[in-house]
């Protein structure tokens, strides 16, 4: 999983009021205008049922269950669950899978329960997500296991952990934690699946329990079975396929090391180290028949037994891009018999490099979604510029190579998740004064499919731990944070045509036409300085035509009292403005539903 190494277009539809917007949304079946809700940070505090109970009013599920309808009256369609199977302690995350037929059901690994809660507390929570007409995605970790509950010996080589195609031994014997019995299931007929694993079914690991060393080791097949020692050819040329001044010159990369042949990585992953297939823990190989068919197997069981509808696919770089085909292939199948629709499927890819997710895309097909990292790396990039005071700070270049700019239909749009938050591997600075930006950029536009972070929402816990991002004054000394505000904007007023106006580096804007009685809205993102050396707010106002003469627009993410007003001049033009650092959005003084905002949502997730 990459945090520990370095839309379809949709037709529209509208309503009233916020909460019929929703119902009536998801009666017809459009998908216009969903917004995905992470269910969680990497901190998240959860008290699971004790062992040999069943509920827990501390759990993380039981928590969530409480916090649904609040979060579906806010524009809220679909939450992002983690990763519920069996972890490798009570308190694991679930990205150290041990037992993917494990939900919280079995005694293992001294726990019935997971982290976030039991079985049993899951069906609620799932219960509670069909009542209120919310999907659900799993979060899937098919990568990789941990945790095995016995050593086997297994052949193996060291590899370089620059360039994994690189051997640094000879083969040799190790003893690896590859036993799985699952003695939680065993005690009960393994329920659910008999599959119980073995060195054969992997082909990478981490630690050699007979030499206690960690190092990355690929498993290969007993080298007696080779005709004869594999040898690197070498041509005169230094051993490497090519001119040895040509190659200390740069001008040419390296020719490839000759690949062992029987078992080793999986070819069809991302190239980066030479071979991305190993990232960690046990590594899962997916050319073993009997692996694919039980992870093939369990697929169909979440979508049978638990009510999920879809799935984010955990660092899908690292295995077998043509095995992930087949399996989204077979959970659309289940899910078009169960529920007469393909199963949403989103991968994890962290890359600066979009053309290494659309390679992904183009090889899963079958409507796959990629979160676009490139393009929160651009909300980075942008915010680092603004922090320095770079001159090239400039909005205009926020689409830059990103997945949003290429391939929209297929781009989950975020500005945060559990990942890139403070103290992470994978850590993406970006100053809290922009979030309110970039959550409005993702939310009102009309490609993407934007998730919203718990973390942004609710505040995250642990050493680095923050408070809700987005956050603003109530006016009675409370404060409140604008992402909801920014989420009922897109569930109420971001429809129709798009026009942008992004002729400023500072300052940007886009309107949406909108439909019915409703109307559109006008957005305004600017990373002009907040005030001036004397103190004074910096403002920045633009010109832009829409609406009708004499129409009135205000800003409905200002307090009630505080709103400023735009009217429509004669020809059809308005003068929006927008504070530095900020973002504004104006809709009709008069638009049905108005009286929504500013939208009240809890922010003490824990309290509730």
């Amino acid at each position: 999983m990459s945090w520990l190494s370095k839309l379809q277009r949709r037709p529209s539809n509208h309503a009233d009021t916020p909460t019929q917007a929703r119902v009536n949304r998801n009666r017809t079946g459009h998908d216009d205008n969903r917004i995905l809700f992470q269910t969680f940070e990497w901190h998240t505090e959860s008290q699971p049922p004790a062992p040999h109970e069943k509920h827990c009013p501390s759990s993380h599920y039981a928590r969530l269950t409480r916090l649904l309808p609040s979060l579906a009256s806010a524009g809220i369609t679909a939450i992002w669950l983690p990763p519920g199977c069996k972890a490798n302690s009570p308190q694991g995350n679930g990205y150290d899978c041990y037992d993917l037929w494990d939900l919280g059901e079995f005694d293992q690994k001294w726990t019935r329960s997971t982290k976030w809660g039991s079985r049993e507390e899951l069906a609620q929570l799932i219960g509670k997500c069909k009542e209120l007409e919310l999907e659900v995605v799993w979060d899937s970790v098919l990568n990789h296991k941990t945790a095995g509950d016995g050593t086997e010996e297994a052949w193996a080589v060291e590899v370089d952990g620059e360039d994994r195609r690189v051997e640094i031994c000879s083969p040799k014997k190790i003893e690896a934690w590859l036993r799985y019995d699952f003695p939680g299931r065993k005690n009960e007929g393994m329920k659910y699946s008999s599959f119980k694993w073995r060195a054969e079914h992997f082909n990478g690991i981490d630690w050699d329990q007979r030499a206690q060393k960690n190092a990355i080791y690929k498993l290969v097949d007993d080298p007696a079975t080779y005709p004869k020692p594999l040898q690197q050819q070498d041509n005169g040329s230094g051993g490497s396929a090519m001119n040895r001044f040509t190659r200390l010159a740069g001008k040419l990369k390296p020719a490839p090391p000759a690949r062992r042949p029987g078992k080793g990585w999986a070819e069809d992953v991302d190239d980066m180290h030479g071979n991305y297939d190993y990232l960690m823990f046990a590594n899962v190989d997916y050319t073993h028949p009997e692996v694919r068919k039980d992870t093939l197997n369990w697929g169909d069981w979440m979508i049978q037994s638990t009510g999920v509808n879809g799935f984010r696919l955990d660092a899908v770089q690292h295995f077998s891009y043509n095995f992930t085909r087949e399996w989204i292939s077979r959970v659309n199948a289940t899910n078009r018999q169960k529920c007469g629709k393909d199963a949403f499927v989103v991968g994890e890819i962290w890359t600066g490099e979009v053309e290494r997710i659309t390679k992904w895309l183009d090889v899963v097909g079958q409507g796959a979604y990629a979160y676009d990292s490139p393009l929160l790396y651009n909300f980075s990039r942008i915010s680092e510029d603004v922090r320095t005071g770079s001159v090239n700070a400039d909005l205009r270049t926020i689409l830059r190579n990103s997945l949003l700019g290429c391939r929209p239909e297929a781009s989950v749009t975020l500005v945060a998740n559990h990942d890139t938050q403070p103290g992470q591997a994978s850590f993406t600075p970006m100053l809290a004064e922009l979030k309110t930006l970039w959550y409005a950029f993702i939310l009102l536009r009309s490609d993407g499919y934007p998730c919203v972070f718990w973390g942004d929402v609710y505040g995250t816990k642990g050493p680095k731990a923050e408070r809700p991002a987005c956050t603003v004054d109530h006016g009675r000394g409370e404060k409140r944070s604008l992402i909801p505000d920014l989420m009922m904007v897109r569930t109420m007023f971001a429809f129709g045509e798009q026009r942008d106006y992004w002729d400023a580096m500072s300052c940007i804007a886009w309107t949406r036409d909108g439909k019915d009685v409703n109307g559109g809205c006008i957005v305004l993102l600017s990373i002009g300085p907040a005030q001036d050396k004397k103190g004074v707010p910096g403002w920045t106002v633009k010109k832009v035509p829409y609406g009708r003469p004499g129409e009135v627009y205000v800003d409905v993410l200002a307090n009630a009292g505080e709103r400023a007003e735009v009217k429509i001049d004669e020809n059809g033009e308005g003068l929006f403005s927008c504070k530095g650092m900020s973002a504004s959005v104006f809709v009709r003084k008069d638009a049905p539903g108005i009286e929504s905002f500013p939208v009240r949502l809890n922010l003490d997730a824990y309290g509730q």
